[in-house]
């Protein structure tokens, strides 16, 4: 659990910092510009760290998923290889899901006026700016993009379906920390699959809604991870405590 969540925390560490420099620059400068190169290698972090991201949940998922319905085989399942492999698919898929749609946004002849309403470059918005039709493009996105997060979705909502069933035949005690686990796992599946399944999937064209979502699964979602699944972990807790009171003591003796 510990290996998938530390590179769950690198993958939320690099989300939320491939737009955010050029996001503060924009807010100070008045003319707000960036490059076709820039432009483009937002979208791709953005849609390689998203899709690695998503992958990796399911992942966490499965983990849970052994610890709780099979907890006597998890340390012979779970072991180090497996885990290492899991997070190799995460990225191998995140670089398969790139690789199947950035090639058509790179091809578009762009003629201006090339302004893009939002925070970072978005292959939606980008490929809108085309001119040519891009309805092949379009239909590329929703297929690639709103399929991986649909079906992610519908996986992980399964699979905690399934342990929730298990977990019911279970003590109190174990109930409780199941739940407890879970409801960390949940609540960030679904801050995160939420706005991507409005922005990719949903016929939605509300410029102000789509760019608060965008800011959300990108920066605030990011941040909101760690905390969730430290404020939900015992042994987490308690090493905090360990290092906070380490550095108190040792601000007393200087």
């Amino acid at each position: 659990m510990y290996f998938l969540l530390g590179n769950l925390s690198f993958v939320d560490m690099s989300l939320a910092s491939f737009a955010t420099p050029k996001m503060i620059v924009n807010l100070i400068k008045h003319k707000k510009t960036i490059s076709f190169v820039g432009c483009f290698t937002q979208i791709f972090l953005l849609h390689l760290l998203g899709a690695t991201e998503t992958v990796l949940l399911v992942s966490m998922a499965f983990d849970r998923y052994v610890a709780i319905c099979k907890p006597l085989h998890y340390m012979t399942i779970m072991n180090k290889k497996l885990c290492i492999l899991l997070v190799v698919m995460s990225w191998c898929s995140g670089l398969l899901h790139v690789g199947l749609q950035l090639p058509f946004a790179v091809n578009l002849p762009f003629c201006g006026p090339n302004v893009v309403d939002s925070i970072f470059c978005d292959l939606p918005l980008v490929s809108k700016l085309a001119c040519t039709d891009t309805y092949f493009v379009q239909v590329v996105i929703v297929a690639n993009s709103g399929m991986i997060s649909m079906s992610c979705f519908l996986i992980l909502l399964i699979s905690y379906s399934l342990i929730l069933t298990t977990i019911r035949r279970r003590s109190s005690t174990g109930q409780s920390k199941a739940r407890s686990t879970l409801t960390a796992h949940i609540t960030v599946v679904i801050i995160f699959f939420g706005p991507c399944i409005f922005i990719y999937v949903w016929p939605f064209n509300n410029h102000s809604v789509d760019k608060f979502l965008a800011v959300f699964y990108t920066i605030i979602t990011p941040i909101l991870n760690p905390l969730i699944y430290t404020l939900r972990n015992k042994e987490m807790k308690t090493a905090m405590r360990k290092l906070w009171r380490a550095l108190v003591h040792s601000k007393e003796d200087t």
